[in-house]
C-alpha cells in the first residue's frame, strides 16, 4: 500500500497531491524534490527508489515532470515503478499529451481518475479500458508543447522549428468514449528502437543492443479484430526453437520478445502475424531486443594529438552509415575536456569558430558548437545530418597546466544522441495491418518507425 502520489512540476511546485492514509505530512514533497536536485550533497541524479527517515520514495521522470509515489511499508520497487510508468500512460490517454499544461487544464480529470487507481492506497487498475465506465470528466485538449531536448538538453535556439518526429495531433487526441466524437477508425502503429553501442577509438563496434516495443493506439469503433504481420523472415532466438530452414543469410533475428495479454500468437510461430484487438488507450503490443550485429546509424572517429604541454588538439569525425533517403535530426554531440581546460577553439567545417553561444558567423547554419566551461563540455549540435554524408569538428583546447600523455584519459568518452525517423536498426518491418473479420471496414492506418540513441559512446 502507499501513502502518498504527487506530481511536481521541473521547479519543485506541487501539481498534483493526493494522500490516501494521512499518515504522512505534505512536506514529503518537499523533502523528495531536495534530494533529487542535491542526492548526497552534489548536483547529480538520485536513484529511483530511497530512503529518508523512514520514507520510501519511488519515482519516475517524464516530459520534464516528477511523478513519486511514498510509502512507509516494504512495498516492491519494482511495482510500484511500473505502476507508476501505467499512471503517466493513462494519464496521456485522457489528457492527449503528458505535459505541465495538460496536466495543470485537466486536474479535476486527474484526481478523478487517481480516486479510480487507488482505494486507501491500494492500487486497484490502470486500464484504460476498464475505468471508461467511471469517468465522466470531459478532458480539455491542449497542444503538444513539450520542449525539444535530447538527452536531457535543451536545444539551442537554432533547432526551435518543429521537429518531423513529433506526434501529429491526430495521434495526440484524448481518448473519449462518446460514440459523437468517433469520426475517424484511426489506428496508429508506431516501431520505437533505442539503440544502445560503444565505439574504441578506431570506431570499431565493442557491443552494441536493441531495445524495441511496437507501441499501439486505437481510435477504432466497434473494436475490430485487427491483423498485424511483421517480416516473415524474422527469428526469435531466446525461445529455443531452431533456426527455420526459410530463413536466409539475413534474416532479422531477435534475442526475445514479449507481447501484450490482448495478443493471440495463434498464427505468429507460422506466419509472424500477431493477432489482436486494441483496447482503448495507448498500448505496447510487442517489446523485443535485439544484441547480435546490426547496422550502426552512425560511427564516430576521434583523433587526438598532444601539440604541446599547455595545447590539446581534437578532431572528431561522424559518418552517416544510413541510406542517403534517411536522416537524423537533433544530433548531439558531447565531448567531454579535462578540468584544467581554460578556453576552446572549434572549427566546423573549415571555418575557425569559438566555443561561443552563437557559433559564429562563419559556422554552417544547420550546426552550433557551445563550449560549457563550468561542466567542462562541448556541445557539437546538428539540426539534420543526412544519409551517407560526414561531419567533422575541429577543437583546440588550452589548458591552464602543463599536461603529459595521460591527459588522454581526461576526454571524452564522447556520446551522442540523436532521432532517426522511418528507420529501424534492428530491420524489423510492419508488412501489413488490416482487419481480420469484418469486411468493409474502413479506417486510416499510420506506421511510423523512430531509432533513437539511447547509450551511444565512443572511447578516446
Amino acid at each position: 500500500m502507499f501513502s502518498q502520489f504527487y506530481v511536481l512540476g521541473p521547479r519543485g511546485d506541487s501539481i498534483v497531491f493526493r494522500s490516501f492514509r494521512s499518515e504522512l505530512i505534505r512536506s514529503t514533497a518537499e523533502t523528495f524534490f531536495r534530494h533529487v536536485r542535491f542526492w548526497n550533497g552534489r548536483a547529480q541524479e538520485a536513484p529511483p527508489v530511497f530512503n529518508v527517515d523512514g520514507v520510501h520514495y519511488v519515482w519516475i521522470k517524464k516530459s520534464g515532470l516528477f511523478f513519486v509515489l511514498t510509502t512507509i511499508t516494504n512495498e516492491s520497487p519494482a511495482e510500484a515503478i511500473e505502476l507508476l510508468v501505467r499512471i503517466t500512460r493513462l494519464f496521456k490517454d485522457y489528457c492527449g499529451v503528458l505535459t505541465e499544461e495538460s496536466v495543470r487544464s485537466n486536474f479535476t480529470l486527474i484526481y478523478e481518475l487517481l480516486d479510480e487507481i487507488f482505494d486507501w492506497g491500494y492500487p486497484q487498475t490502470c486500464s484504460t479500458e476498464s475505468l471508461k465506465a467511471f469517468i465522466f470528466n470531459d478532458p480539455a485538449p491542449v497542444a503538444n508543447a513539450v520542449p525539444e531536448t535530447r538527452g536531457g538538453l535543451k536545444l539551442p535556439a537554432v533547432f526551435s522549428s518543429a521537429s518531423k518526429t513529433i506526434q501529429s495531433s491526430a495521434v495526440d487526441k484524448p481518448i473519449t468514449f462518446r460514440t459523437r466524437d468517433r469520426q475517424k477508425n484511426q489506428v496508429f502503429v508506431d516501431v520505437f528502437e533505442r539503440l544502445s553501442l560503444t565505439f574504441d577509438s578506431a570506431g570499431h563496434v565493442l557491443n552494441q543492443a536493441v531495445d524495441g516495443t511496437i507501441q499501439v493506439k486505437s481510435y477504432l469503433g466497434g473494436n475490430p479484430e485487427l491483423r498485424l504481420a511483421l517480416n516473415e523472415d524474422l527469428v526469435v532466438l531466446g525461445d529455443g526453437s531452431e533456426r527455420p530452414a526459410h530463413a536466409g543469410a539475413h534474416a532479422v533475428e531477435l534475442d526475445d520478445c514479449n507481447f501484450h495479454e490482448c495478443v493471440r500468437l495463434s498464427d505468429w510461430e507460422s506466419q509472424r502475424v500477431l493477432t489482436l484487438v486494441p483496447p482503448d488507450g495507448e498500448f505496447v503490443a510487442m517489446n523485443y531486443r535485439v544484441t547480435g550485429e546490426f547496422r550502426p546509424p552512425f560511427r564516430v572517429f576521434p583523433f587526438f594529438e598532444l601539440a604541446s604541454p599547455h595545447k590539446i588538439e581534437l578532431a572528431i569525425k561522424v559518418r552517416a552509415d544510413i541510406p542517403e533517403a534517411n536522416y537524423g535530426t537533433n544530433v548531439v554531440v558531447l565531448i567531454p575536456l579535462p578540468r584544467t581546460a581554460t578556453s576552446v577553439v572549434a572549427e566546423l567545417g573549415n571555418v575557425p569558430v569559438p566555443g561561443s553561444r552563437d557559433g559564429g558567423s562563419g559556422a554552417p547554419k544547420d550546426q552550433v558548437a557551445e563550449y560549457d566551461d563550468k561542466a567542462k563540455v562541448l556541445r557539437w549540435y546538428i539540426k539534420r545530418f543526412d544519409g551517407a554524408q560526414e561531419h567533422l569538428i575541429r577543437c583546440r583546447v588550452t589548458l591552464s597546466a602543463a599536461a603529459g600523455a595521460a591527459v588522454r584519459k581526461e576526454v571524452g568518452p564522447i556520446s551522442m544522441h540523436f532521432e532517426v525517423p522511418m528507420y529501424s536498426a534492428s530491420r524489423l518491418r510492419v508488412v501489413y495491418l488490416r482487419t481480420a473479420t469484418q469486411q468493409g471496414y474502413e479506417m486510416e492506418r499510420w506506421v511510423r518507425y523512430l531509432s533513437r540513441a539511447n547509450s551511444y559512446v565512443c572511447r578516446m
